[in-house]
């Protein structure tokens, strides 16, 4: 009896672990146990704190104190009587208006000299992505400031042309602004990568086809390589538009905001307000309407996409 019993519990213990070597040899066991750390990661590092971010934004909530409920009294406070917020976000739409074409200019440009094949090519192609890498860095920013000081570097080259110039370009409300969009255009090289991989995608037969014809670089890159990649720029707009949105770093270590809130990105309001006024409910609260924003600029660049985007099916 005891060799019976022996026999059907090691009997059970091979099915049971034949059932567990045929789930682990899945497909679809695979692909959950390679997307598990993705999953983790996207709840606790953004799914939780969204959740949380939208129940501060319904509360009194200093940090150091617990929240306080108190309905959609931060929302009403920040659309009807909070100036400061309005023209933070004026200076952040202007930022984006301004430096996200440019800077999808300057990368198009850039990308059409780099598509042809040179010695140099691989050279150029990562000194002119190296900005983007670190034009986001603190490093960076602090340089970008002593670049525009009035000892710093821009007025000393004015100066060796005989340009005699000891202007504050960042302690004037006219020019402040522009010097992040210089450094927000300076930092082009991811939009100029997508751009060139796209043009590598055009077939040449169309160009040769076109100079039989008699067509010009002109009128070929306005009949067949800016037809060709306006699917391209579409995405770029949309990725540098949200980015322009939610620009941070330059505006909080180059000026602060200053001169007269000239410079005052909603971001950095948001940041001051959560972590300098500790009133984390009311920057909750500013960054869902932030989100709102941010999705009615993406939904107006979807709704204009057929009418300047080429598509092959329609």
């Amino acid at each position: 009896m005891e060799r019976i019993t022996t026999s059907a519990a090691d009997g059970g213990d091979a099915r049971t672990a034949g059932r567990l070597r045929a789930f682990l040899e899945r497909e679809s066991t695979a692909g959950v146990v390679c997307a598990l750390p993705f999953i983790i990661g996207f709840t606790m590092f953004l799914l939780i704190p969204m959740v949380l971010s939208l129940y501060y934004s319904f509360t009194d909530y200093s940090i150091v104190s617990g929240p306080v409920w108190v309905g959609a009294r931060n929302y009403v406070t920040l659309l009807t009587g909070d100036p400061l917020f309005w023209q933070s976000l004026g200076v952040t739409v202007m930022f984006a208006l301004v430096s996200v074409p440019l800077r999808l200019a300057f990368a198009l440009a850039v990308a059409m000299l780099l598509a042809r094949p040179t010695p140099l090519t691989g050279f150029f192609r990562v000194a002119f992505y190296m900005p983007s890498i670190l034009g986001g860095s603190v490093a960076v920013a602090v340089l970008w400031r002593r670049m525009f000081a009035q000892d710093g570097v821009i007025n000393a080259v004015l100066g060796m042309f005989g340009i005699e110039s000891h202007f504050s370009w960042l302690g004037s409300p006219a020019t402040a602004i522009w010097t992040l969009i210089a450094l927000s255009v300076w930092q082009f090289g991811s939009a100029m990568i997508v751009f060139l991989a796209a043009i590598k995608q055009i077939p040449g037969d169309l160009y040769e086809a076109a100079s039989m014809d008699g067509a010009g670089a002109w009128r070929q890159f306005r009949t067949i390589t800016l037809p060709l990649l306006t699917p391209t720029i579409f995405f770029n707009l949309v990725m540098q538009a949200i980015s322009g949105f939610l620009a941070f770093t330059q505006c909080y270590i180059i000026t602060q905001g200053k001169p007269l809130n000239s410079t005052l990105f909603t971001m950095v309001y948001m940041y001051d307000t959560a972590f300098t006024y500790y009133q984390a409910g009311y920057a909750s609260a500013m960054a869902w309407v932030m989100l709102l924003v941010i999705g009615v600029m993406t939904g107006i660049l979807f709704v204009t996409k057929r009418f300047w985007v080429y598509d092959p099916d329609r």
